[in-house]
């Protein structure tokens, strides 16, 4: 065989000493784990794209095949999944379907490689109580609150143990079909009150939501090198929180704004005018943005860039339970959340690769 004849040149031209092929050898594995290592970054690559994509266009591709499924010779199997969803619509409202299985699927950790992505914990959270977890910056996409409270490739579980995160987003992904089993598998629900009151108030103790507290309009300001909160005026979640005596908890994730560039449109522009009436009535903003190709760094396509984004829980803001809060008690307990938030970030900025003299902006 060819193997062989090999062997034997080498033989004849005096290079089968013991060293030969134990250099020999060291070639061979770092060939192969140079290609291992090209492997796993496309596996990277395409776990990431496949969330992106399914954020994206998930939920309208699977309605039109639905649809479409009506005039085929398959249509029992729409009537079949139809008749499912009526019985179905409320699921969502109280916490939905998490998978434990789905939850920490490997693709999962691939996608947290990629970036790479890290949860860090401060504070101990006790599972006697509720909590709200106010999210910053919403970024484009949220992509760490995503990976960090959907899956557990960052240990979310044994990080903080007794503790269910719901992440919470809008209300309206959960009338796609498909696309609503998807999202609830990973414990998503949707960010409205009925959800939050149930959660808070009617499945026990230990419940964390996190509320990307600056929505829509955070994402519109999202980019490389700005830190900024949309915040000041954002008091609901504080409201909740104190009804149901749950304690606010200030997450802070440095790198979320720089996986994707945007193209942003000056207050008072025709684009700018489009993204709010887009947010005023349909309740998302759409983003001009791009990342990376998906076979090339140095293409745009949709894959996010691969910048580090570390997600850090804060110390938990104990609130009173107050059936019916004063403007007063919003604002006060407001204020503690904006003052920890701030402090959080100073605290942490330098960790990560953030100047001294980095502010957070709260606007």
């Amino acid at each position: 065989s060819a193997h062989w004849e090999r062997v034997l040149v080498l033989e004849i031209q005096g290079w089968g000493t013991g060293s030969s092929i134990l250099s020999a050898l060291q070639d061979l594995f770092s060939i192969t784990w140079l290609n291992r290592s090209k492997v796993e970054k496309q596996l990277q690559v395409i776990s990431v794209l496949q969330w992106v994509l399914s954020f994206l266009v998930m939920g309208v591709t699977c309605s039109v095949i639905l649809m479409y499924t009506f005039c085929t010779d398959c249509w029992l199997i729409a009537v079949l999944y139809f008749t499912w969803l009526v019985f179905d619509w409320n699921t969502p409202k109280k916490g939905g379907r998490r998978s434990q299985w789905v939850r920490n699927w490997a693709v999962w950790r691939y996608f947290r490689d990629y970036f790479p992505i890290q949860l860090v914990k401060t504070h101990n959270l006790l599972t006697t109580r509720n909590y709200i977890f106010g999210y910053h910056p919403h970024g484009i996409m949220g992509l760490g609150a995503f990976c960090n409270f959907s899956t557990e490739a960052t240990e979310v579980s044994k990080k903080f143990p007794g503790i269910r995160p719901y992440l919470a987003t809008l209300a309206g992904n959960f009338r796609m079909p498909v696309l609503r089993e998807y999202l609830m598998s990973g414990g998503i629900c949707p960010v409205n009150q009925d959800t939050i009151d149930y959660l808070l108030s009617k499945n026990g103790s230990g419940n964390a939501i996190i509320i990307v507290v600056g929505g829509a309009a955070e994402s519109l300001s999202s980019m490389p090198g700005k830190n900024a909160v949309t915040l000041r005026n954002r008091k609901g979640f504080v409201k909740l929180a104190l009804r149901h005596g749950a304690d606010l908890v200030p997450t802070y994730s440095f790198g979320e704004n720089e996986v994707y560039q945007q193209v942003i449109f000056e207050e008072g522009s025709w684009g700018r005018w489009v993204q709010k009436k887009f947010q005023k009535y349909i309740g998302f903003a759409p983003c001009i943005f791009h990342g990376r190709g998906l076979f090339s760094s140095d293409t745009w396509g949709l894959v996010p860039y691969s910048k580090p984004i570390t997600t850090v829980v804060g110390e938990p803001i104990t609130t009173p339970k107050l059936e019916h809060p004063t403007q007063q008690d919003i604002d006060l307990y407001h204020a503690m959340y904006v003052e920890a938030l701030v402090k959080l970030f100073d605290q942490h900025k330098t960790k990560f690769g953030l100047p001294e003299t980095e502010v957070l902006e709260v606007n």
